[in-house]
């Protein structure tokens, strides 16, 4: 397997893989220098880019959403839009809209932030759920229909949205079928006390995610993520994958299971794990490692007092009751 240019549709090459790999070891401690004390959120983050997938991190305000996605797409040279989510904001905002040219009587289309490279939502769920409907064409499909006319959109593009809690002032609560199309729903929590004192000091003088070079360039990550797509999946663990989502469909405690778009995704995610770890196969360990951020915002649970805590311990349930394949 070898990294190709990204015009490329072949499998990449083993020869230059390595180099591939090591830029993004690198980006992953450059970004644990921005955002100290979570590594796993990190490794998540950088294995929804290999995969193709978008993110959604969910938080308090002030932990650190933003500035991670801002260094990520700092330090992968890409073009980022940042849009602030209000309930004023409409989907024109956001796709863009055609305005008219007197001077030739025709209408030009004027692109809107999402046509960009990753696009950061900040507090997505401040949106109105018209607006916050605005992103779902392009996170499934990579394309948006504005006026009848389809523009495709960047390669890559990924969009990592922030939001607040639910039961916080001003929010709406995002519906399933825009959950559905995230990747992973991370939480960043609180820093530990060491970790915060590090972040004082390196934010006395300047915010460090200001001054971060390139370390990939575009083209690099979207040949490691065709490298994710030809990255072998052993028929048993397909299996295990879909035991697993079929699980969360016969559990009493659940009102509805993972989606076959959560199977999907998984299977790409765990094909990105394995790509980030040196491997060209696919481990039952990759999917137990990432199945509850895939599947955690994918069920709805029957209780009227649903949080992401008690679909996490369900999960967790499913997975060490299910047959492991050999």
């Amino acid at each position: 397997m070898s990294i190709q240019n990204s015009e490329s549709t072949t499998t990449p090459k083993s020869d230059t893989t390595g180099e591939a790999l090591t830029q993004i070891s690198q980006v992953r401690d450059a970004l644990q220098n921005v955002i100290r004390g979570k590594t796993e959120v990190i490794d998540s983050l950088l294995t929804a880019l290999l995969a193709e997938g978008s993110v959604l991190l969910e938080d308090v305000p002030g932990v650190g959403k933003t500035t991670l996605a801002k260094s990520l797409a700092s330090l992968l040279d890409l073009d980022f839009q940042r849009i602030q989510c209000t309930p004023d904001l409409l989907p024109a905002d956001i796709l863009g809209s055609s305005i008219f040219q007197p001077a030739t009587g025709t209408f030009e289309f004027r692109p809107g932030p999402i046509f960009c490279d990753l696009l950061i939502a900040d507090e997505i769920n401040r949106a109105s759920p018209r607006t916050q409907s605005a992103l779902l064409e392009a996170m499934a499909e990579a394309q948006v229909t504005i006026d009848a006319t389809r523009h495709a959109l960047n390669q890559p593009f990924l969009v990592i949205a922030t939001q607040n809690p639910s039961g916080f002032e001003g929010t709406y609560p995002l519906p399933e079928s825009q959950l559905d199309r995230f990747l992973f729903r991370l939480s960043m929590n609180y820093p530990d006390a060491e970790s915060e004192v590090e972040l004082l000091l390196d934010r006395s003088i300047d915010e460090p995610d200001f001054s971060l070079a390139p370390l990939m360039k575009k083209q690099t990550l979207v040949a490691l993520q065709q490298l994710v797509r030809h990255v072998e999946v052993n028929k048993k663990v397909a299996t295990y994958i879909v035991t697993l989502v079929n699980a969360t469909r016969r559990d009493t405690r659940v009102r509805i299971g993972c989606s076959p778009r959560g199977s999907k995704m998984l299977l790409r995610a765990a094909q990105a794990r394995a790509v980030l770890q040196g491997r060209q196969y696919v481990l039952p360990d990759d999917v137990q490692a990432l199945a509850v951020d895939v599947m955690s915002h994918r069920i709805s649970l029957r209780s009227s007092g649903i949080s992401s805590d008690d679909a996490t311990h369900i999960l967790r349930d499913i997975i060490q009751a299910t047959e492991v394949p050999v």
